[in-house]
């Protein structure tokens, strides 16, 4: 590869799915993660098949150890907010293992950060390494690209990878300052623990309650081997506007935004404590992902909003996918093309989905997002031949 050192730029779930996947292809990597250590914030992780199967092929005994701390959905179902009627149920259980070659896990994302992590030497990850700009270089391969840090240090790249989230730092240096929209929607994420939910039908689960409006629902999933129950409800609320996926809401204010919905849904709220709040924005497809010797991946070039639970499947698809292309081609250049030709066809139409929010309302096949597999897709630049 023309890369020789590659950074990382964030140290979340793709970019330490990266990292992984670029020492596993012999290319030497280091990834700047701003906080000083990794902790247990956040709350679920849906991994749907495609997303287990991209990891599975990290190897190293990665996939087993998300088995022992994930859930397994048996099924995936819609059902109306007031009556309680199904209106869809595909098998995820075993069925989806023999379809896609792969389960559906939910965990929490603590456990796959900690995974992910122990897959790596520790040198690999350097804390409290705080990004102030980025200079992506030129376009050839003769070109790196150069990081300048908040300490006043600097250091130079072959290969600059921005895996640093929906307020991406590395994105705005190739492309400017964002303009992002809000959408009038409002998320909350609560952890129940299961045994609080004593008689609650299809807890081994993902159920989501389709409301009055595209705006309204509740989705529950089991998380850490069932023992814990993870609830994300979303509505139509404009005087909120704060984008962040760690600011406490009012567990009252949202039980009280749902009463009209079946008992069994409320019953869900009932027994959460505490909940996170977070205002809805929603980007357009980027029409490129790459500038000079610096390439975007996961929610730094495609956020998505969470309607397909697709956000953390896509950055590790990317992370695969890109760290193919570099190791299947002499020249980063080629490499970034490789990826972008084929991942952003797939994340946008998946980013215009979500947005949509009408993903498996009623009976279908999620097959082309549940099939894809990010190990064999070809990695040929496009307009040449293997």
């Amino acid at each position: 590869m023309g890369a020789s050192t590659v950074a990382v730029v964030g140290g979340g779930i793709g970019g330490l799915t990266a990292a992984i996947a670029l020492r596993a292809q012999g290319i030497d990597v280091v990834v700047h993660e701003q906080a000083s250590r990794f902790a247990r914030v956040g709350a679920d992780i849906n991994l749907t098949p495609n997303a287990v199967r991209a990891l599975d092929g990290l190897g190293g005994g990665l996939g087993e150890r998300l088995r022992e701390n994930a859930a397994r959905p048996r099924y995936r179902i819609s059902r109306t907010w007031d009556t309680g009627v199904e209106t869809s149920r595909i098998a995820m259980g075993e069925d989806a293992e023999i379809r896609y070659g792969a389960p559906q896990l939910t965990l929490h994302r603590g456990d796959l950060i900690s995974a992910l992590e122990d897959r790596l030497p520790a040198a690999t990850v350097r804390f409290g390494s705080r990004i102030e700009s980025v200079d992506p270089g030129g376009a050839t391969d003769s070109d790196g690209a150069v990081l300048r840090f908040a300490d006043g240090s600097s250091e130079e790249a072959d290969l600059v990878i921005g895996a640093d989230g929906i307020h991406s730092r590395v994105r705005t240096a190739m492309f400017g300052a964002e303009r992002p929209t809000f959408t009038g929607v409002v998320a909350f994420r609560s952890v129940v623990p299961a045994s609080r939910l004593t008689g609650v039908p299809n807890l081994d689960s993902f159920t989501k309650w389709w409301g009055p409006d595209r705006s309204t629902q509740i989705v529950t999933f089991p998380l850490t081997r069932g023992e814990e129950i993870f609830v994300f409800a979303t509505v139509g609320q404009e005087e909120w506007t704060e984008e962040s996926w760690t600011t406490p809401g009012s567990v009252d204010e949202l039980r009280a935004l749902y009463e009209g919905f079946h008992p069994e849904a409320r019953a869900l709220l009932e027994g959460c404590d505490e909940t996170l709040k977070s205002a809805l924005y929603v980007r357009d497809p980027l029409s490129e992902w790459s500038a000079g010797r610096a390439v975007l991946l996961g929610d730094a070039c495609h956020p998505m909003m969470p309607f397909m639970a697709q956000g953390a499947g896509q950055a590790i698809e990317d992370a695969v996918v890109l760290s193919r292309m570099l190791a299947a081609h002499a020249g980063a250049a080629d490499a970034v093309r490789a990826y972008e030709a084929e991942r952003r066809p797939r994340t946008a139409r998946i980013q215009i989905g979500s947005r949509g929010n009408d993903w498996l309302k009623s009976e279908g096949s999620g097959d082309w997002v549940y099939g894809y597999d990010a190990w064999s897709v070809p990695t040929t630049v496009p307009g040449t031949v293997a």
